[in-house]
C-alpha cells in the first residue's frame, strides 16, 4: 500500500491505521501490568524482596529501551516508519511469550531487556502522526495518540486483572498474541509515512542514547522544558513502578483491584484527550493548558499519599481530569519546534528521556517504598513515594512557567524591536 506525504487522502487515511495500532499495543501492554509484580514476587519470599526484584525488573527494561530508541528512532528517520514499527510489535511478542515461559527471575530480566531493545512504538508513532499532521492541528492529533493508549489502559489492565485471577501467566501469553495480530495489521494495512526524500543517512555515532539528548540543544527557546519532560515523567515512572506493590501492601488490593484503578485511568485518559482536549484547545493554548494540568497533577500526587481508603485513590484519578491534557499539550510544542527531516531523532530523543527516567523512576521509587512498607498501613508516611512525585511536578511547574515567562517577555521586545505586535500573542 503506497503512501505519500502530501496527499490529503493518505493523510486522512493514515491516521486512523495508526491509531488502532497504537490501541491493540497499548491493551497489551496493560494486559501484563496488574500481574507482572504477582509473578516476581511468585519467586521471592517476602514483601522487601518482591520490591528489590520488581524493581530489578522494570529496571532492566527501561535501561535497554533507553538504548534502544534513539537507534529505532534514527532507523525511522532513515528506513521510514512502518518497518521499525514492525520490528517493535516483533519486540513485543517476543517479551510476553518469553516472559509467560519464564521458570526464574534472572530470565525475567534477560527477557526484559530484549524486550525494551526492540520496543519503541510510541515514539515512531509520535514521529508518525508529525509526518502527517500540520504543526496547528499536532497538540489535537497527539491527544488523540494518548486517548488511545488511554482506551489501551480501559481495556488491558482489567482483562489482566480477571485474566490473572485464573493464571498469573494467562495475560501475558493473550499480550503476546495481540502484538503478533498488531504485526499482521501493521504489514497488511499500514502505510508509509515518510517520503524517500525527507529521509537521512543512518548514522551510529548519533544514535547512541546521550548523543540522541544533545540533539534537543537544536531545538532553540524550548530546550529548557528537556528538564520539564524529566521531571514528570520521573514522577510518572515513579508512580508507575509503585502503584500495584504500593495498593498492594496498603489497601490489599490483588489483580482484579489494580486493573481496575488503571482502567480508571485510562478513561480519564481516554475522556479528555479523545473528546475535551480539543475543546480545551479552542479555549486554552498547548501552554496554558500544560501549566493548569501541572498544577493538576501536583494536587493529584499528594492526595494519593495521604489517601486512607482504596476508593480515594480512584476518586483521585477522576479529579485529576487536566492533568491528562501535559504530554499532548508538551510534545507538540517541541515537535513543532523540529523539521521534518527530524521529528524521528526528535521523538526519539523525548524518548530517550522518557526510558532514562523509567530507569530512574524504580531505582526511586522501590527504595522509596522498602522504606516505609514495615509501617502500618494508615501511617501517613507509607505515601513516600508519592509526595516524592508531587514535589518533581510542582519543580516542573515552576521550570515551565518561567520558560513560558521568558517566551513571553521574548515576543514583546521583538516586537517592540519590530515595531509591531507579535505575531504569536496568543500563544499564552
Amino acid at each position: 500500500m503506497s503512501f505519500t506525504q502530501g496527499s490529503g487522502t493518505g493523510r486522512q487515511a493514515a491516521m486512523p491505521f495508526i491509531m488502532l495500532t497504537v490501541l491493540i499495543d497499548m491493551v497489551s501492554i496493560g494486559l501484563i501490568i496488574p500481574v507482572l509484580p504477582a509473578l516476581v514476587g511468585s519467586f521471592t519470599h517476602s514483601q522487601a524482596e518482591q520490591v528489590f526484584w520488581y524493581g530489578a525488573v522494570v529496571v532492566a527494561f527501561a535501561c535497554a529501551n533507553f538504548i534502544g530508541s534513539p537507534v529505532l528512532g534514527r532507523l525511522s528517520d532513515a528506513y521510514g516508519r512502518r518497518p521499525v514499527l514492525l520490528l517493535g510489535f516483533c519486540g513485543l511478542a517476543l517479551n510476553f511469550f518469553a516472559t509467560a515461559l519464564a521458570s526464574q527471575l534472572w530470565m525475567l530480566i534477560v527477557v526484559r531487556m530484549v524486550g525494551g531493545m526492540m520496543q519503541a512504538n510510541m515514539a515512531v508513532a509520535n514521529a508518525y502522526v508529525a509526518d502527517i499532521t500540520p504543526p496547528e492541528q499536532r497538540a489535537r492529533r497527539f491527544g488523540l495518540l494518548g486517548a488511545m493508549f488511554g482506551l489501551g489502559f480501559i481495556i488491558g489492565p482489567v482483562l489482566g486483572g480477571l485474566l490473572g485471577a485464573i493464571s498469573l501467566r494467562l495475560p501475558f501469553f493473550i499480550a503476546g498474541s495481540l502484538a503478533l495480530l498488531n504485526l499482521l495489521y501493521g504489514y497488511l494495512v499500514l502505510p508509509e509515512s515518510l517520503p524517500p526524500g525527507t529521509r537521512r543517512p543512518f548514522s551510529w555515532s548519533a544514535a547512541n542514547p546521550f548523543s540522541a539528548l544533545r540533539e534537543l540543544e537544536h531545538l532553540g527557546r524550548v530546550k529548557a522544558l528537556v528538564v520539564v519532560i524529566a521531571c514528570g515523567s520521573l514522577a510518572q515512572f515513579t508512580l508507575f513502578s509503585t502503584w500495584v506493590l504500593y495498593t498492594t501492601f496498603k489497601f490489599g488490593w490483588g489483580p482484579l483491584q489494580n486493573g481496575g484503578s488503571l482502567a480508571a485511568s485510562g478513561i480519564v485518559s481516554v475522556l479528555v484527550q479523545g473528546l475535551l482536549l480539543g475543546r480545551l484547545l479552542r479555549v486554552f493554548s498547548p501552554r496554558r493548558l500544560a501549566v493548569i494540568g501541572m498544577l493538576s497533577g501536583t494536587v493529584s500526587y499528594f492526595l494519593w499519599g495521604l489517601a486512607t481508603e482504596g476508593w480515594m485513590m480512584v476518586a483521585i484519578i477522576l479529579v485529576n481530569l487536566l492533568g491528562a491534557t501535559v504530554t499532548a499539550c508538551i510534545q507538540s510544542i517541541i515537535s513543532s519546534s523540529a523539521d521534518a527531516h527530524s521529528q524521528g531523532r526528535t521523538m526519539g530523543t523525548v524518548n530517550s528521556i522518557n526510558s532514562l527516567m523509567a530507569v530512574f523512576g524504580p531505582l526511586v521509587g522501590a527504595p522509596l517504598l522498602g522504606m516505609v512498607s514495615h509501617l502500618p498501613h494508615d501511617d501517613w508516611r507509607i505515601g513516600a513515594p508519592f509526595y516524592f512525585c508531587s514535589a518533581l511536578q510542582a519543580l516542573a511547574l515552576l521550570l515551565t512557567i518561567i520558560q513560558f515567562r521568558r517566551e513571553r517577555k521574548e515576543r514583546r521586545l521583538a516586537a517592540d524591536a519590530g515595531g509591531g505586535a507579535p505575531a504569536d500573542s496568543t500563544a499564552q
